[in-house]
């Protein structure tokens, strides 16, 4: 998957203004980070471009601000997290005008500067030249370490690497398309994939490539009840896409067909109304006056012994509204049990990634992606477009 691609330590970047494409994607809070995975997982790359002796300049997304300056969408509480806890980082209040081309030509080698969001120019979602020769004009090499940003085309991410002659993929970047292209290209056998999470169309098209790949797939979180749903099973008041059904029905066809394990749940923890009481239903059908919250325990007990026998094991979306300490069991058993197993594991997206860190088992997985979306479009298709654009 990574053919026909650099990588950061193949290139000479010694004294080069280096533009790294970082997903400093995070939440923040009265300007401070709730969860500073993303940037703490970019700290390899941005420490080696800064021994190598480059002037660094990060470029990120944060949010939707939709092309104009929005100041709670600002990357400044992002400078300061990592001028506190890893090295001085200046902040710049512009992106690609004269004042950032300023701040970078008095740059020393090892320094590192921040750019402001990059979403506050709309020039970055609608991949507009004249914005992709802007951040050109600021550095001699490019670097994509954004994984979760890699499916989309914008400008940071498809623009400016095809209009610079020099460019790499970062090391998380790196790290991520091996894992995954274990499990693309010829994943060790059993491969089970399991799926939760509250809609199917989000994953309706990671499911269909996944039925040609793995073994078995296991289904939980809302999403379930729209298959439960479209199999005749009574769900109650349960969150479904009825509109889905017809494509469910081919989903569970084509599992038939290619002989694959499709496990959904056989109890639930149900309540009359969302963050309600629990109540337990030991059936698979769903009272009128309930809605489905959780996998039950006999579900659990279920996919733990599906489960147990796995080489590798991609897990997506969490079992129920784990949020809530009434309905987190089942999605804190099943990270658990999966992270006690002597098997590759993969967790990708950001409620299983916050599940297997509130269980407490976060260094027992083997990778944790950084990248929801970008981890099903990989999935997907195979190929993302911020990939492509740093084949040479």
């Amino acid at each position: 998957m990574i053919e026909g691609i650099k990588v950061i330590d193949e290139i000479d970047l010694k004294s080069k203004r280096v533009f790294v494409r970082v997903d400093f994607n995070v939440p923040v809070e009265d300007g401070i980070l709730q969860d500073t995975t993303r940037v703490d997982e970019a700290i390899g790359t941005i420490s080696y471009v800064r021994n190598a002796g480059a002037k660094v300049i990060l470029a990120s997304h944060l949010g939707r601000p939709k092309g104009k300056v929005m100041p709670e969408f600002s990357l400044k509480p992002v400078a300061d997290y990592l001028s506190a806890n890893y090295f001085k980082t200046e902040f710049v209040d512009d992106i690609a005008g004269e004042v950032a081309k300023a701040k970078i030509n008095n740059m020393n080698p090892g320094d590192v500067l921040l750019l402001e969001n990059l979403r506050f120019n709309p020039g970055e979602e609608q991949n507009d030249p004249g914005f992709v020769r802007s951040l050109g004009e600021l550095c001699d090499i490019y670097i994509n370490d954004a994984f979760g940003s890699s499916h989309r085309a914008h400008a940071s991410v498809d623009g400016l690497p095809r209009f610079k002659e020099v460019k790499a993929a970062g090391f998380l970047l790196k790290r991520e398309l091996e894992y995954f292209d274990m499990i693309i290209s010829s994943p060790k056998k059993p491969f089970y994939a399991v799926l939760g999470g509250a809609k199917v169309s989000d994953k309706i098209g990671v499911i269909d490539a996944l039925l040609d790949k793995v073994d078995k797939i296991f289904i939980g979180g809302a999403m379930a009840y729209t298959f439960l749903y479209s199999l005749g099973v009574s769900i109650g008041n349960s969150l479904v896409e009825k509109d889905y059904t017809d494509t469910v029905r081919k989903i569970a066809d084509k599992a038939k067909r290619n002989n694959v394990s499709l496990l959904l749940p056989v109890d639930h923890l149900c309540s009359e109304e969302f963050g309600g009481e629990p109540v337990y239903v030991e059936t698979k059908n769903i009272p009128e006056n309930l809605m489905g919250l959780d996998i039950g325990k006999k579900t659990v007990d279920l996919f733990k012994n599906e489960i147990r026998d796995a080489e590798i094991i991609m897990w997506n979306g969490p079992m129920g509204v784990f949020e809530s300490d009434k309905y987190s069991k089942g999605t804190f058993e099943i990270a658990e049990f999966i992270a006690g197993l002597d098997a590759i594991t993969v967790v990708g997206g950001g409620d299983s990634v916050c599940a297997v860190k509130q269980a407490g088992v976060a260094d027992k997985i083997s990778h944790i992606s950084t990248g929801g979306g970008a981890s099903l479009e990989l999935l997907e298709k195979t190929t993302l477009v911020g990939i492509e654009a740093l084949k040479s």
